[in-house]
């Protein structure tokens, strides 16, 4: 193993050990997002900060030649169910699809999932460090915007009518989207941990969740350009798992069998002429000088004829 890999296995245990593993991981994942959660109430209320930051970032889009975030919004108000669907995959998937991804590689993929709890660890961090630098304010709020609040208008939504009231969340912690930035890892996680053909089909959520974010209003595009700056960081500072067995046998062709043989293949010399008619004679015979045999022949042999 080197300093650019991480073990593909963990150690054989009992199940003791395995449940006190499971455990410490459930704590472990559970503690940080509770970190999390407590470090971004800490900007909540740089509301200044927070909208003069929105028009900077508004404004640097429009400077970018970026698309407009209304025309995905518009896109998704031609229905109320459609919108009602993007709003429900906001608030509902982003989270339990995390988590059912990094059960499914604990159990299925033991490698991986160190991996993949890292690099979302690193991910999380440094989104972190940036809400509480740089408070901003979403598109749905910004007057230059004119964008819709969706989740106040059609519905469900996870924010409070009034950012000052909500307890539960900072709605000034725009920057960058860990929703997008999840569900990228999600998805490039599953590519390197399975070996289907279809696996690129995984990239169809954070494709998902990306219009989602902003047709919703809830967030700029350069909030998803950060959060994939940031995961590509990640990666490159936290180990790559190696392949795991069980993997590298699915990807490695199985070896051609021989055909089978009857017994030992011994070769056999390759006799001249000459060499056979002196082992039919005997192995005193004198040679002629052209090489054959001299036979000699009995005097008695024609004596009675």
């Amino acid at each position: 193993m080197t300093s650019h890999t991480t073990p593909a296995d963990p150690p054989p245990a009992g199940p003791r050990a395995a449940r006190r593993r499971l455990v410490r991981e459930l704590l472990l994942v559970a503690g940080l997002f509770a970190v999390y959660k407590a470090g971004r109430t800490l900007s909540t209320g740089r509301t200044d900060e927070a909208f003069r930051n929105a028009t900077w970032i508004w404004d640097a889009e429009r400077a970018l030649h970026l698309p407009g975030e209304g025309a995905i919004q518009r896109l998704l108000l031609h229905g109320e169910s459609l919108i009602h669907v993007a709003n429900t995959y906001y608030a509902a998937v982003h989270f339990p699809a995390t988590a059912l991804f990094l059960g499914w590689l604990y159990l299925r993929r033991p490698g991986h999932y160190l991996w993949t709890r890292r690099v979302l660890a690193v991910l999380t961090g440094a989104a972190l460090a940036i809400h509480l630098s740089f408070p901003l304010a979403p598109p749905r709020m910004l007057d230059a915007a004119h964008l819709v609040d969706t989740g106040q208008v059609y519905g469900p939504t996870v924010y409070r009518a009034a950012p000052a009231a909500d307890t539960m969340a900072n709605q000034f912690a725009a920057m960058p989207s860990l929703h997008f930035g999840w569900a990228l890892m999600l998805a490039l996680g599953m590519i390197a941990a399975t070996r289907s053909r279809w696996r690129i089909l995984w990239l169809l959520h954070p494709l998902a969740t990306l219009l989602v974010v902003v047709g919703t209003a809830n967030h700029y595009w350069l909030d998803a350009i950060v959060a994939t700056l940031l995961l590509g960081a990640a990666l490159l500072v936290v180990p790559r798992p190696v392949p795991e067995p069980h993997a590298r046998a699915e990807r490695e062709p199985a070896p051609e069998a021989a055909p089978p043989s009857v017994g030992p293949s011994v070769p056999r010399p390759v006799r001249s002429p000459a060499a056979g008619v002196r082992a039919a004679a005997g192995p005193d015979l004198p040679a002629r000088a052209d090489g054959d045999p001299a036979v000699n022949v009995p005097a008695t042999a024609g004596a009675g004829r």
